[in-house]
């Protein structure tokens, strides 16, 4: 495997180290104890004079040598013998000899053995071209090292796939761990089956499916499906992801190309799973001018040609996922390569309780808490964002010191995910809490008093995120997947609420109601343009559409599809929605005066108020709460 194998280069390079360093300090420890003090030539005779030169090597007009340090404090400088003395073992100096006629015949004098010696060159040019020819090999290696990404030993491996590798079980995921996507579990069950027994579809004469293209969302469990095919098939899994195909150097892609399909073959039976397929098989032509990426290219042609020509019977199946199947080259797409195509849509509420259930298996909880509640809570969460839920309540919980994750940890960890930030230190002027306050209660007792909107579960004041001061979350009451017109009527009034309960309250407005105003908008003129829900426009569909550049996406100027006196129509008939909603809203807050003021001071005092206690203010005014829900969480800022 892949991995095993960059460990061991790890330890290696570890031990290399380690034993470098061994030797260096022992070669410092051998000749650590000689020491050479240079002696100017007179020193130098004084100390032969005083008998304290044991034996001298003559070389080149150098004198070389040992000292005997005892007694020559006479001779040489304080200093001098200080330093000798302090730095122990052999002393050795060193002089400069001029012409000196007589210096043989005082070294016989004093009895001291003498030599001369040649200095060889040989070693000196070995040095100088050997040593340096040695250093540049070095480097070159490294750098042609790191330049090969390192995975398979460099440039002479650079082609090689970077495939990893699983073998069997290695993947640890089977389709128990794998919850909210009955179907594409059920579609994706069969090419287990493929695998593990091949002859009962092959005696009819069937082909196994040669690819399998996994498309859905981020977070949605593309890839962990993957992995559980592999861990139930009991089969060699082999991934690798869409972008390490292509580098840098022309014709590496396509050789990667090719040498995974070598592998697979050599695995057989296996699965190989691309995941991000788009980076690797965007369509040709797009993303380019005047040419394209001629390598991304040749390495989509290559992988085509590989799928054309291998035989699916040897038991390989080539798995990949994407979340953007528009983009991707027909040619992938048709029967014969990709035949089978896996949708994976975000879980609805069955779905969401049974991810939560997997993600809390490990988790101690408390008896309280109630998942089918949570779930109902987060509509519109994938895998990877309930997943992400369960982990925040865990850390939240134990930042605390409890010794089990309670519903409050739920809660705060959902309002951090889907609100932002709290943010306690943020603060506000008396005059801009006020606004905020009667904001908010706007649009909850509206949310309240609307037939179809969805029943608000908590209002609060607490600023978070970068730019929400406050925030009113509610809690449908089924997953939708239809909205009707007096639906989306009801959200509108909803949306505009807070607004006019600025106006109604203050006489003024503020910039708080910038976002609720453009999606107010943006239902409105969807409501004309999309659903032909305007009677003055009728059944017509006004889309705009903007000028491609380049078969790469909608980069031009938007094109209406309509005359100058529809779109004319169309913002009369878009005004006329949000004025309607408006004057609708106004009553309601009007008739409802004394509850919005009561809930806004109760909101200045306490911040938060959840549930329980705004049912508890609606019925000491008067008014009926909402009826519990069976589903799901929205936020209107």
């Amino acid at each position: 495997m892949v991995e095993g194998n960059m460990d061991k280069k790890r330890i290696f390079s570890l031990w290399y180290l380690v034993l470098a360093f061994i030797v260096l300090v022992t070669l410092q420890d051998l000749v650590g104890g000689t020491h050479t003090q240079t002696l100017t030539y007179s020193e130098f005779k004084q100390a032969l004079a005083a008998g304290r030169v044991d034996d001298i090597v003559l070389k080149d007009g150098v004198a070389s040598g040992r000292l005997n340090a005892d007694g020559l404090e006479k001779i040489l400088p304080a200093a001098r013998v200080d330093a000798l003395k302090k730095a122990g073992g052999e002393h050795r100096f060193a002089t400069l000899v001029p012409e000196d006629p007589g210096l043989i015949a005082q070294l016989d004098a004093a009895k001291v053995r003498y030599g001369s010696a040649r200095d060889s060159k040989w070693l000196g040019l070995l040095m100088s071209w050997v040593a340096p020819t040695l250093i540049f090999v070095g480097i070159w290696f490294f750098v042609m090292k790191r330049m090969g990404g390192g995975m398979h030993g460099g440039m002479l491996e650079i082609g090689k796939s970077k495939a990893r590798v699983y073998m069997e079980k290695e993947t640890g995921v089977s389709f128990k761990d794998v919850a909210g996507i009955d179907e594409a579990k059920e579609e994706l069950m069969e090419v287990v089956e493929f695998l593990q027994k091949p002859d009962r579809y092959r005696r009819l004469g069937g082909k196994i499916p040669k690819g399998v293209l996994i498309v859905g969302a981020p977070g949605t469990g593309k890839t962990l499906l993957a992995k559980a095919v592999a861990g139930e098939a009991g089969v060699p899994f082999l991934s690798l992801s869409g972008s390490e195909f292509v580098e840098m150097f022309v014709g590496v892609g396509a050789a990667r190309v090719r040498d995974l399909f070598e592998q697979a073959a050599a695995k057989a039976p296996c699965i190989v799973f691309i995941d991000e397929l788009d980076a690797l098989g965007k369509a040709r032509g797009i993303g380019s001018i005047m040419g394209g990426n001629d390598e991304r290219e040749q390495t989509l042609n290559q992988l085509l040609v590989q799928m054309d020509g291998f035989d699916t019977n040897r038991g390989v199946i080539i798995m990949a996922a994407t979340n953007r199947p528009e983009i991707l080259d027909p040619a992938l797409l048709r029967a014969g390569r990709f035949d089978r195509h896996v949708t994976i849509d975000k879980p609805d509420l069955k779905g969401r309780r049974q991810i939560l259930d997997v993600h809390v298996r490990n988790v101690t909880l408390a008896p309280e808490v109630d998942l089918q509640a949570i779930a109902a809570r987060t509509p519109g969460f994938a895998g990877a964002d309930l997943a992400n839920l369960v982990n925040e309540a865990t850390l939240r919980a134990a930042k605390r010191g409890k010794s089990a994750v309670d519903m409050q940890d739920f809660d705060d960890a959902l309002d951090r995910i889907v609100a932002g930030l709290e943010k306690k230190n943020r603060v506000m002027n008396p005059l801009e809490r006020r606004y905020v306050a009667f904001h908010e209660a706007g649009h909850a007792l509206v949310a309240e008093s609307r037939e179809h909107a969805d029943r608000v579960q908590k209002v609060s004041i607490i600023p978070r995120g970068i730019a929400a001061l406050g925030y009113t979350q509610q809690q449908p009451t089924e997953d939708r997947y239809l909205l009707r017109r007096s639906e989306l009527l009801d959200r509108l009034d909803v949306l505009l609420a807070g607004r006019v309960a600025e106006q109604l309250v203050f006489d003024d407005v503020s910039t708080g109601a910038e976002n609720d105003l453009q999606r107010a908008t943006e239902m409105a003129r969807h409501m004309v343009t999309h659903y032909g829900m305007s009677e003055a426009l009728g059944l017509a569909t006004y889309d705009t559409q903007r000028t491609p550049l380049y078969l790469d996406g909608p980069v031009g100027p938007e094109q209406r599809n309509c005359s100058e006196r529809t779109a004319e129509a169309i913002d009369t008939e878009v005004r006329r929605l949000l004025d309607e909603a408006r004057a609708r809203v106004r009553d309601t807050l009007t008739a409802q005066r004394a509850t919005l003021d009561a809930l806004a001071a109760r909101l200045l005092k306490q911040e938060v108020v959840d549930r329980h206690a705004l049912e508890e203010l609606l019925a000491a005014h008067g008014l009926k709460a909402r009826s519990a829900p069976t589903a799901a969480a929205e936020v209107v800022a």
